[in-house]
């Protein structure tokens, strides 16, 4: 009498799922798309406040007690997105956010504006760059 080999279900053993970094860019760069629109609006209303206080419009005791609360809220929301360009391996948006990140641990109180201008015109250009990275995403993902 000959033995046939039957094959017994194998117990599933618990699987650790690892992400590659580049399989969901979409919504990391819409995100960044959404973050970036945010301190955009957060840098106009910073020059239109130093525009007010060079017009004498408002005292400079009012103008930090406005900008006062969005100035850490900012930096923080600029150092949490660098921080997921770096664990999801976007190196060129963490390469391109890290200098901005390092100017804003070291503050001083002279330069606010120009400080804000170069933000301005680096949040400005990263929405754009932000916006092109979820495109080609989108696309690549459909196809």
């Amino acid at each position: 009498m000959s033995r046939q080999y039957k094959p017994t279900a194998a117990r599933a053993s618990p699987t650790l799922t690892i992400v590659k970094p580049s399989t969901r860019p979409c919504w990391l760069f819409l995100f960044a798309v959404l973050m970036a629109a945010g301190l955009l609006f957060c840098m106009v209303f910073f020059i239109i406040m130093f525009s007010d206080l060079e017009c004498d419009y408002i005292n400079p005791i009012d103008l930090c007690n406005k900008l006062n609360q969005f100035v850490l809220p900012e930096n923080l929301a600029h150092a949490f997105l660098t921080v997921l360009f770096l664990i999801s391996g976007q190196w060129t948006a963490f390469f391109l956010n890290l200098p901005l990140v390092l100017w804003n641990a070291d503050k001083t109180l002279g330069g606010h504006k120009k400080e804000t201008f170069f933000k301005l015109g680096f949040y400005l250009l990263s929405f754009f760059y932000y916006l092109y990275r979820m495109i080609v995403a989108l696309i690549a993902e459909s196809e």
